[in-house]
């Protein structure tokens, strides 16, 4: 005899399944991902994260990082006094 909550929690798992297939897998998703990143990654920047910290945590170089926080264009660069 079946539980009452296995049918329920089966489509639970089920819309999870699907959910966590349509938000991880194909081209756009894997692109909006990363923008999510971007911008996430933009604003700690904003806020005072390092960039040494930002590549450290997300696991990416810190070039990468660099141009990422900056837009895609190369990062300001101090000019000596």
């Amino acid at each position: 005899m079946a539980r009452r909550w296995e049918g329920p929690a089966g489509r639970l798992l089920l819309g999870l399944a699907v959910l966590l297939d349509r938000t991880v897998t194909g081209k756009a998703a894997k692109r909006r991902l990363q923008h999510f990143r971007d911008a996430a990654l933009r604003a700690a920047y904003r806020r005072g994260v390092p960039v040494e910290v930002l590549a450290s945590r997300t696991r990416l170089t810190q070039r990468w990082v660099r141009t990422v926080v900056t837009g895609g264009k190369p990062p300001p660069v101090d000019e000596a006094a």
